[in-house]
């Protein structure tokens, strides 16, 4: 079992986006995928249709029981989160190992799944060192904005003490870019601004800007089930196909 985190502390890089429809994508190869929800927002889990859970990742993290796992299809599950997450930060705060819950919770799956997608919270919190503890590899969306940058440098310092201190294995796996536009001069400058900064870990699989990926979790739908022809469903084909070499 891979277990893989999709991270980026700044909101709106396509990091929700990006985990359903790695996740989605994995499935399709027939990977066995188990998606997580640990952000508060719940973005992920209602982009699967999956509203007014009775149990969520809260649960688990509250109580220690099971992981709650809803399944998507034949190859693809997923843990939901709810709003209750909001406070488990505080209630984190004096609890023992509290960095390794959700690694000691993952621990029971470790038979029954190839891969394991964690959607973070755009926060470096608690919640956020919880999924980088389990996890061997950390993939980074970045919007091709001028702003895409900003405090990347803590990001990266997060990971290193997440390595230091919790999990030597844990690697950068690769950065790729969000919301491309390839006719903007933009774009090209930032590609060449993350290829100086992180070198060969820039995938070369670009997301486009693409319509059809904000409609999708609007209907409850990956990309692949709702407009399996799009250039999104083309991208992150892509994208699922290059971390299946490289990672």
């Amino acid at each position: 079992m891979k277990t893989i985190a999709i991270l980026n502390h700044k909101g709106g890089t396509g990091k929700t986006t990006s985990a359903a429809n790695i996740g989605a994508g994995l499935a399709l190869q027939k990977k066995k995928t188990l998606l997580i929800d640990i952000d508060p927002q719940t973005n992920l889990t209602e982009g699967f249709g999956i509203k007014d859970v009775k149990s969520s990742i809260y649960n688990s993290i509250r109580d220690g029981a099971d992981l709650p796992i809803v399944k998507i299809n034949e190859y693809l599950d997923l843990v939901p989160s709810s709003l209750e997450l909001v406070g488990a930060e505080l209630e984190l705060v004096s609890r023992m190992a509290r960095e390794s819950i959700l690694k000691n919770l993952l621990k029971k799956l470790k038979a029954k799944y190839d891969y394991v997608v964690i959607d973070c919270p755009p926060a470096l919190g608690m919640l956020t060192i919880n999924a980088l503890v389990p996890a061997d590899t950390v993939l980074i969306p970045l919007e091709a904005e001028f702003y895409a940058y900003r405090g990347i440098d803590r990001m990266v310092a997060i990971i290193s003490d997440v390595r230091a201190h919790y999990n030597e294995n844990l690697t950068i796996g690769g950065v790729f870019i969000t919301k491309c536009n390839p006719k903007r001069l933009l774009t090209e400058h930032i590609t060449e601004s993350v290829q100086k900064h992180f070198g060969d870990k820039l995938l070369s699989t670009k997301i486009r800007v693409n319509v059809a990926l904000a409609e999708a979790p609007t209907q409850g739908k990956d990309i692949f089930r709702y407009a399996p022809t799009s250039n999104g469903a083309i991208d992150y084909e892509n994208l699922v196909k290059e971390i299946l070499t490289k990672i």
